[in-house]
């Protein structure tokens, strides 16, 4: 039986355009039970995957999914890196490897003791864990910080920044997740770890509810200055995607029929564009953030808009946008058919 969002997004089916183009989805996430959330499992990433576009790797970011409920609550984040490590060991086809690469979550603020917590993701997942992911989104209103949990001025935290050379000493990756207004504070990391690599996630997600909400004109010429600066760190790497989440005030999510990859690109081409044009394409991946962004459009629609999007770029460029700039940061090993 479809849900209800299935039953919504069904009403816009696309034929895949270049089918034959080989795509790392490098953003993805699992859960089995979420509030407001229909679960997202391997039959479900799949399901997707399998809707006309050629998925050969994907990528599990965090998502805070089956903790442990018990023992030290540094170490309980473990609990979601071996949940999708057994999904990972079941998700490898002929055509697609679902989970080949995982980010997961340690909180920075244990200092040196975060060392003890990547060593038992490391163990956890000794052939697929990549990288963290700690969420350091934090803006004063209430609308926007609904959990009231974050703080801000995380990434300059002395303590975080301590953890996150524990991150760097053992060759992992961070995966940067924080609001247009917080994108200096990422430049000051970046530019205190050089040989960190960072993974900006959806292209620092420019915001577009509460006290951002209909000021989408102001906010972009803040966001591109930004993220102009951002790009000038040549130890950061951009997820080109992510506009599908609520947040970003675009309200597609409300339409009585979803939008169609041609609208898409006519609404995300300027911000999406811009960012490659600032990175380069070896600095840029194209990720569905699914099923967060499923609230908007399906799988298959945003795949035929990022191909829109990125028709005028050359072979090499699109091969990085939607391959191979996610497979060398992450350091991926060979798809199985790609």
């Amino acid at each position: 039986m479809p849900t209800k969002l299935e039953t919504w997004l069904a009403q816009v089916v696309e034929e895949p355009l270049e089918p034959d183009l080989p795509i790392c989805d490098p953003h993805h996430h699992f859960w089995n039970a979420r509030p407001g959330h229909d679960p997202y499992l391997l039959d479900d990433l799949q399901r997707d995957a399998g809707s006309g576009h050629r998925i050969v790797q994907t990528v599990f970011v965090e998502c805070h999914s089956e903790y442990r409920q018990d023992g030290p609550a540094a170490l309980q984040p473990v609990g979601e890196t071996v949940f999708v490590e057994a999904i990972a060991n079941c998700g490898v086809s002929e055509s697609t490897a679902a989970a080949a690469g995982i980010v997961s979550h340690a909180d920075f603020r244990l200092g040196n003791g975060v060392a003890e917590v990547l060593g038992a993701h490391a163990a956890a997942s000794p052939g697929r864990f990549r990288g963290i992911r700690q969420g350091a989104g934090w803006d004063p209103s209430p609308a926007i910080n609904v959990s009231g949990t974050q703080s801000p001025g995380l990434l300059l935290d002395a303590q975080f920044r301590q953890g996150i050379a524990c991150l760097q000493a053992q060759g992992l990756s961070f995966d940067a997740l924080l609001y247009h207004s917080q994108l200096l504070d990422l430049v000051d990391l970046a530019n205190a770890f050089p040989d960190l690599p960072i993974i900006l996630n959806h292209i620092g997600r420019p915001l577009g509810i509460g006290p951002y909400a209909g000021k989408r004109v102001e906010v972009f010429p803040v966001w591109q200055e930004a993220i102009s600066t951002v790009a000038a760190c040549p130890n950061v790497v951009v997820k080109v995607g992510g506009l599908g989440n609520p947040i970003s005030g675009f309200d597609w999510h409300q339409r009585d029929v979803p939008p169609t990859s041609a609208e898409l690109a006519d609404t995300m081409a300027p911000y999406y564009l811009y960012c490659i044009e600032q990175f380069g394409a070896n600095r840029c991946m194209f990720e569905s953030n699914f099923p967060v962004d499923k609230a908007s459009y399906s799988y298959q629609v945003v795949w035929n808009m990022f191909k829109r999007i990125s028709q005028d770029f050359s072979q090499a460029e699109r091969a990085a946008l939607f391959h191979d700039t996610a497979a060398r940061v992450y350091r991926l090993p060979a798809a199985p058919d790609a």
